[in-house]
């Protein structure tokens, strides 16, 4: 059984990434095979959970390859915390692409478009692009941060995972790739 976490990214993804670390019947990895293209970077092993928001770039690829046989899981939290955070990290990583890349390479001509609002466009347009895929999978959860204390067990026994759910419960108390929020909107 594969279990692939999608999600927006800045959504709890690192804290997920290290909860499952406590699985025993699972291997875990993050962002494991970024560095590859084409079948190589989806070579996952049987029994591996893995956590990329970038594979919500790559849905297409992902469907070809493994169709509905994997448990899949849609990572959620509040948006607006979401494109807080990507907002405090828009020099670089995916709000970068995003703004200049994908949205236009002369974002920056337009200098009175505020980063929230860019950065809400990216976490709608990745969330949508999830739900889409998902929409015809069989094996789906929705894990909302907010409801972590239930939602993660739940997801746990889904899986049939092995470990120790206390230690893996206990990640959710530690800030991972934590941003701090100075940004508020008006």
């Amino acid at each position: 059984m594969r279990v692939f976490v999608l999600c927006t990214g800045r959504c709890g993804s690192t804290t997920f990434g290290a909860a499952v670390g406590h699985c025993t019947n699972f291997s875990a990895g993050q962002e494991s095979r970024n560095e590859f293209i084409g079948a190589d970077r989806f070579a996952y092993p049987d029994q591996h959970i893995e956590i990329d928001n970038r594979l919500s770039w790559t849905l297409g690829k992902l469907d070809q390859t493994f169709g509905d046989a994997p448990h899949y899981v849609h990572l959620l939290r509040d948006p607006e915390t979401v494109a807080a955070s990507f907002v405090t990290r828009h020099k670089y990583g995916l709000m970068k692409a995003y703004r200049e890349g994908i949205l236009s390479k002369h974002f920056n001509r337009t200098p009175n478009t505020p980063l929230i609002d860019v950065a809400q466009e990216l976490v709608e347009t990745v969330t949508l692009n999830i739900s889409a895929f998902l929409k015809d999978k069989t094996r789906v959860r929705v894990v909302r941060v907010e409801n972590i204390a239930s939602d993660f067990p739940d997801f746990w026994d889904w899986i049939g995972a092995t470990g120790d759910l206390g230690d893996a419960l206990a990640e959710w108390q530690v800030r991972h790739n934590a941003t701090t929020l100075p940004f508020q909107r008006d």
